[in-house]
């Protein structure tokens, strides 16, 4: 397995550390542990090996070694591997959502247990926004997979991301004009990086499809 590790982490330490908001973050980073090693979980249970593991400034990225067989076994106009892909790609949230319903139901000191809350209701949320590489766009991404071809899957879910960081840009400036938190204007960038990058690959598929087609 490869680990790899995004220097940036030290970068965001060392703001939230000036900010006061350290203990969240690690919190947050935390909880974003868990929350991947959901993925891994069922990843492992599907029957894939472990390819690469990334820590982030946001967050961790896994990647699995694929098997071509999977692409061969039909399923409306997906596959198998899109089944599963969507299986590892919900287990993330949902493991968020577990965490919530353990600690809800846990005798513990409140604060602690209303940050626990919020933490992973936060991290569920934030993954499930449609915008690649989040889970929010594997799970749309490979749903429309199973309806559409590869082309239009890709089109429609960039479009769906382009929308969506839009309404989140929107909503954010009005949060960060009242609320000052620098955490959000930093999550912000962070997702407008991940839109402009997805926005390059989605021009260069466009172009590789036209090429096919003529």
């Amino acid at each position: 397995m490869e680990l790899k590790l995004d220097l940036k982490i030290f970068l965001f330490l060392i703001i939230f550390c000036f900010t006061k908001q350290l203990e969240i973050y690690i919190l947050c980073l935390l909880f974003a542990l868990l929350h991947e090693l959901g993925h891994i979980a069922v990843g492992r249970i599907l029957g894939y090996k472990l390819k690469s593991f990334k820590i982030m400034a946001f967050g961790f990225s896994i990647f699995f070694k694929t098997n071509i067989n999977e692409y061969n076994k039909k399923i409306k106009k997906g596959n198998i591997y899109v089944i599963k892909r969507l299986l590892i790609a919900m287990a993330g949230p949902i493991t968020n959502i577990m965490i919530i319903i353990i600690t809800y139901i846990l005798p513990i000191n409140s604060i602690f247990k209303e940050y626990i809350i919020y933490i992973n209701l936060i991290i569920a949320l934030f993954n499930l926004i449609p915008i690649y590489p989040l889970d929010g766009s594997v799970i749309i991404k490979n749903i429309l997979k199973l309806f559409f071809t590869n082309e239009k899957s890709y089109k429609y879910t960039n479009i769906i991301s382009n929308i969506t960081i839009a309404i989140f840009t929107a909503f954010c400036s009005i949060f960060i004009l009242y609320a000052e938190n620098i955490a959000i204007l930093l999550i912000l960038i962070y997702l407008w990086i991940l839109v402009i990058n997805e926005n390059k690959r989605q021009r260069i598929r466009d172009r590789i499809y036209s090429i096919d087609i003529y």
